[in-house]
């Protein structure tokens, strides 16, 4: 099934992008280290937030299936940008979790990160790195 997402140029760095199914929007801007001003998510900001996104949702559905309240657990991304040629050159993460949970459900969790398709699609030069806290 394909989605549409709608993208409009709207002036002064940013563009305005619109999910078709849902009609909601957000609004992107390039980063200051881009010459840009920084008002609000980068599109490649956005990639991050995808990853993040995409792993926590594959994780929620694990801890579904081994009864464990997953709310309230997190991941927090820093993206690294390389100059030349500009791209994301690293994206570290740290996942917290709200619950102590064993050492092989937190293998199960390290996992759903090879399972998400964001981080399939990923180009293979950007480095990925992963760690679960609790």
């Amino acid at each position: 099934m394909a989605v549409k997402i709608m993208a409009e140029y709207i002036g002064d760095s940013r563009v305005k992008l619109e999910h078709g199914p849902s009609r909601d929007r957000i609004i992107t801007d390039l980063p200051v280290d881009n010459g840009g001003k920084g008002r609000k998510f980068s599109p490649s900001d956005l990639l991050a937030a995808s990853l993040s996104s995409c792993i926590l949702t594959i994780m929620s559905k694990v801890a579904q299936k081994e009864n464990v309240n997953f709310c309230g657990c997190t991941i927090e991304t820093e993206k690294y940008m390389k100059q030349s040629p500009r791209m994301v050159e690293k994206l570290k993460c740290i996942i917290r979790l709200k619950c102590k949970v064993p050492a092989n459900l937190k293998q199960k969790f390290l996992a759903c990160v090879k399972t998400c398709p964001v981080h399939r699609s990923l180009h293979p030069d950007i480095r990925i790195e992963f760690e679960i806290k609790d």
